[in-house]
């Protein structure tokens, strides 16, 4: 089963690490996507740019799309990237999110389910 790992932190603080705390904290990150790609479990790896950069589309009055600024959601911690992981089960899940894990902010673990148009979800 595939599991998203999505990864939260505050966009102020990670923007304001070092050079080297950002290459320790990554370095730390690759040996594990390292591993799990030598295994062949590792989906796509996203990080995402800022919320400034960040568009929200939703249903406005009358039903009619509605394009707003910014994300979402306001939030205390900030959605900033996420990992697609083939996991035997949850605590897998957990396992590899035990690994990733850094300094600050941290992980979400969700099942990921297919869906494929005119099949449904799988």
């Amino acid at each position: 089963m595939f599991y998203c790992i999505l990864s939260y932190n505050l966009e102020a603080e990670l923007e304001a690490w070092s050079r080297e705390k950002a290459a320790a904290a990554m370095a730390k990150v690759e040996v594990v996507k390292s591993g799990l790609a030598r295994q062949g479990r590792l989906g796509p790896v996203g990080r995402l740019m800022a919320t400034t950069t960040a568009m929200t589309v939703r249903a406005g009055r009358g039903g009619e799309p509605l394009v707003l600024d910014g994300p979402l959601a306001q939030t205390k911690e900030q959605l900033v990237g996420f990992y697609i992981v083939d996991c035997n089960s949850l605590d897998d899940a957990i396992e590899v999110a035990r690994g990733l894990v850094g300094n600050t902010g941290g992980l979400e673990v969700r099942p990921l389910v297919h869906f494929y148009p005119g099949i449904g979800l799988q």
